[in-house]
């Protein structure tokens, strides 16, 4: 997979780095303020045909009453919405009124200690046996029966007004959520049976894993739980049509440093290189065994897609060699790129007769995020779309989208380096024929590339942030970049609904 034909177009091509480490760290600043407008400061043209809202989920806050999160995965959510109709975008953002959320901005200051290290003020005694979980809604939000659900693998869902992205409250699937339940952040939609899994994590000494299945009406259809052993720190899955697929990272978690309120429970992970990681089958129906495999030490937060061919089950992640530790005395600005290990895109087959896997790299470039064509998900595919470094090599932050062709090896690749930041990339076909009520279809994918990539891009010259729309079949030049009137924090997940919920509101 090392011979393929690479087209680059850059602003700016450095001689040496791609970036600056002060101007990546502009993108971690707080939005506190909430705005609403239509995008009229805009370089090339919105295509016409591109109709529907852009969702995207991020911490918007990086410190509470003066004082600074420890990890912006701590951070409060504040969705995005950007809606286009007939060649013109609206942008409105709102933070997710959590209990959390509203407690804190009433107090002026911390009340919750976060997952990954953030603590209440106090020194440990503040934090002792403070098991309290701050359900931050901050990872990814998706459209769904009617509903707009903002997620934090944690906790159960907040629903959102999807016009105002005002909050409703919590959503507890007609019941079959409970206060506290788990739901986790990365939902796949079944493309042929048009319904939505996701599953939920409850660790321990062993873990149980609970799939879900919701309709298009939003109603859960299939519910099914299974222990399996160990731990399991699992934040992504896959699907086929038969299997939900999970890797279940060599990770040990210690809870004592946590508990006397000296580490926050993601500072308790510790990776552990000597021993396999699991890949755990779960058959869709619920009735059939689960089975597990075994494949080298590695950890993965997230998956491209997997698909059946040929008796196996291939699956495509994005893997590291150990899992990025969070320091009780790190910095997370300050980070050293060079000291740590790239994410490797590698494609995983499991021989579920001969218990057998196989795994070979597919591309060799930092990236991450990985997106594909929305009416394929658990299918065959052909073409992924991912957050890149600029550099062929080495570990960076990610400035590029990456195009990975898997039939010819082929790729492309648009950079913003040196100045520009990218987040994930969110492929929209263009195929009104992709989406039956609304709901990504097998039935007419026509050319998988045929569609547009949506990515934020931070630009740290202009402190501002931009939506940047890509040709998906030609990444080199952009179509259209619309200029927001801000800064928009790094983000973590998004999804497009062909609905329109623009200026209403």
């Amino acid at each position: 997979m090392q011979s393929f034909q690479l087209h680059e177009r850059a602003e700016s091509v450095p001689t040496e780095a791609s970036y600056v480490l002060t101007d990546w760290q502009k993108g971690y600043r707080s939005l506190p303020h909430e705005y609403s407008y239509e995008i009229d400061e805009i370089d090339g043209e919105i295509p016409v045909d591109l109709h529907g809202t852009l969702f995207r989920n991020g911490p918007g806050l990086l410190e509470v009453g003066g004082q600074r999160l420890h990890h912006p995965f701590d951070g409060d959510g504040m969705v995005c919405s950007i809606a286009f109709d007939n060649g013109r975008a609206y942008f409105r953002n709102r933070f997710v009124r959590t209990e959390a959320y509203c407690a804190e901005q009433k107090a002026g200051k911390m009340l919750y200690r976060g997952v990954f290290g953030t603590q209440k003020p106090g020194g440990w005694l503040a934090n002792f046996l403070d098991f309290r979980l701050k359900n931050i809604a901050n990872t990814q939000v998706i459209y769904w029966g009617g509903k707009l659900l903002a997620l934090w693998e944690a906790a159960e869902p907040h629903r959102l007004d999807p016009h105002s992205l005002e909050t409703i409250g919590k959503e507890y699937l007609d019941g079959v959520l409970h206060p506290g339940s788990a739901f986790a952040a990365h939902p796949w939609i079944d493309p042929e049976t048009q319904t939505l899994v996701n599953f939920a994590i409850k660790p321990g000494l062993s873990t149980t894993i609970t799939i879900y299945e919701l309709d298009a009406t939003g109603k859960v259809i299939r519910e099914h739980a299974h222990a399996v052993p160990g731990f399991a720190f699992i934040h992504d899955f896959a699907i086929t049509p038969n299997y939900c697929i999970f890797f279940q990272n060599p990770v040990a978690f210690n809870p004592i440093p946590f508990a006397i309120g000296l580490r926050g429970a993601g500072e308790c992970l510790k990776f552990q290189p000597n021993k396999p990681t699991q890949i755990i089958l779960i058959p869709r129906d619920g009735k059939s065994p689960v089975q597990t495999l075994q494949t080298q030490s590695g950890f993965v937060f997230h998956h491209s897609n997997a698909f059946e061919k040929d008796g196996a089950v291939c699956i495509d992640s994005v893997c590291y060699e150990a899992f990025p530790a969070v320091d009780p005395n790190s910095d997370y600005r300050e980070v050293d790129f060079d000291a740590l290990s790239p994410g490797h895109l590698y494609r995983f087959r499991l021989d579920l007769e001969g218990k057998k896997v196989d795994r070979h790299l597919i591309e060799s470039r930092c990236c991450e995020f990985p997106y594909v064509h929305p009416s394929l998900a658990g299918r065959p595919y052909r073409y992924a779309y991912l957050g890149a470094a600029h550099r062929s090599q080495g570990n960076a932050p990610l400035q590029a989208i990456l195009k990975v062709d898997l039939e010819t090896s082929d790729r492309q690749l648009w950079s913003a380096a040196p100045h520009g930041y990218v987040g994930e990339p969110i492929f929209v076909p263009r195929a009104a024929q992709s989406y039956q009520d609304g709901l990504p279809t097998t039935s007419a994918v026509g050319d998988e590339d045929d569609g547009w990539i949506l990515t934020l891009v931070y630009d740290s010259q202009r402190e501002r942030s931009d939506l940047v729309i890509l040709d998906a079949k030609d990444l080199r030049e952009p179509i259209a970049r619309l200029h927001l009137k801000h800064h928009v924090p790094y983000g973590l997940h998004g999804s497009f609904t062909p609905e329109y919920f623009g200026c209403a509101g």
